[in-house]
């Protein structure tokens, strides 16, 4: 199967200082991809690239198999490309229905965006007229997720979704996230802690220093693997 997203022999810097080195990573439909690697790897970096919002100094982007290198993320959104950032990305000011409302320029009317959101989260239901940032860490992640969904992403995109929150919670956003899969997107998930995402990743993509140290499919010897890639951590 052709992957959804491809970045090919990628190379991005900060000013002079290079921090992806030539990082080859696909991800195909109905696959979760989990995007591993210790402080400092690059793995938001590269997540950067795949949306748009940082431009390689080198190597290809494609985006089912066209190449999209150096579009705008605003034409990558519009062609799938939905990316929910680290920190939730909601308006901790709007309610829960205003932040979904923000997502009917997606081309859906509120009625389906809520729909969407509400069927996936039934919390967010519950919480329809909360300002967002009332809300619980989890479910500020749940929405954050549910404004993504209203886009009916290609490829999605999601960076540390566990970060801040309670392991009982993060299993339920990333059961959540392997169903979202099942329904067709391919999804890059870039995380700190292995652990939060290996039982529901199809293949796993370990960065070291701007380059990819391991590729392939989460098996029993892979957290032995982790430890010494990551440097001597226990993740």
């Amino acid at each position: 199967m052709r992957p959804l997203l491809e970045l090919v022999d990628v190379h991005a810097a900060y000013d002079r200082i290079t921090v992806l080195h030539g990082v080859d990573l696909t991800v195909a439909a109905r696959e979760v991809v989990a995007l591993l690697g210790p402080n400092g790897a690059g793995k938001t970096t590269t997540l950067r690239v795949a949306a748009g919002t940082h431009p390689p100094r080198s190597g290809r982007l494609l985006l089912g198999g066209h190449d999209v290198t150096g579009a705008a993320p605003r034409d990558l959104a519009r062609a799938g490309v939905c990316l929910v950032p680290e920190g939730r990305g909601v308006f901790p000011n709007l309610t829960v229905r205003d932040n979904l409302l923000m997502m009917t320029f997606a081309g859906r009317d509120r009625d389906e965006v809520e729909t969407i959101a509400y069927t996936r989260f039934p919390v967010l239901a519950r919480r329809a007229a909360q300002q967002a940032g009332t809300l619980s860490g989890g479910e500020q992640q749940m929405l954050a997720l549910a404004r993504g969904l209203a886009t009916d992403p290609a490829v999605l995109l999601l960076d540390e979704l566990s970060m801040g929150l309670a392991p009982r919670v993060v299993a339920e956003l990333y059961d959540q996230v392997a169903e979202i899969a099942r329904q067709g997107p391919a999804v890059l998930v870039v995380e700190q802690f292995a652990t939060a995402v290996l039982g529901i990743a199809d293949r796993v993509t370990v960065l070291v220093r701007g380059r990819v140290e391991h590729d392939g499919r989460p098996d029993d010897g892979l957290r032995t693997e982790l430890a010494g890639l990551y440097l001597g951590s226990s993740t």
